[in-house]
């Protein structure tokens, strides 16, 4: 009887909750999405916290703009140079951690 009760309710909250138009379910974990053409990639080591860090610098163009990203590790190979790439990516510091990379 109780799980029926329970899941009564958990039906009542969610029909209610959609009639307001804002219902929101997600994480705190923030994406970030960044596309253009590869003009531009280069890898290097930061120093963060005394420890060396492989980034591979990737430079995406845009009609007129250019937006550089460090992404941790080395993923030369993922970004071919003169292809168009669309990556999603957690930021953070020193660097961003790729979610995933799209070449069309």
């Amino acid at each position: 009887m109780q799980r029926i009760l329970s899941i009564a309710l958990c039906f009542c909250l969610l029909t209610l909750s959609s009639g307001c138009g804002a219902v929101f379910i997600g994480g705190a974990i923030q994406t970030s999405t960044v596309s253009g053409t590869i003009s531009l990639v280069r890898i290097t080591a930061v120093v963060d916290g005394g420890a060396n860090v492989t980034v591979t610098f990737v430079t995406f163009l845009q009609v007129g703009d250019a937006t550089t990203i460090g992404f941790c590790g080395d993923h030369r190979t993922q970004f071919p140079v003169n292809q168009f790439v669309r990556a999603n990516f957690t930021p953070g510091q020193p660097c961003s951690s790729i979610i995933v990379i799209f070449i069309t």
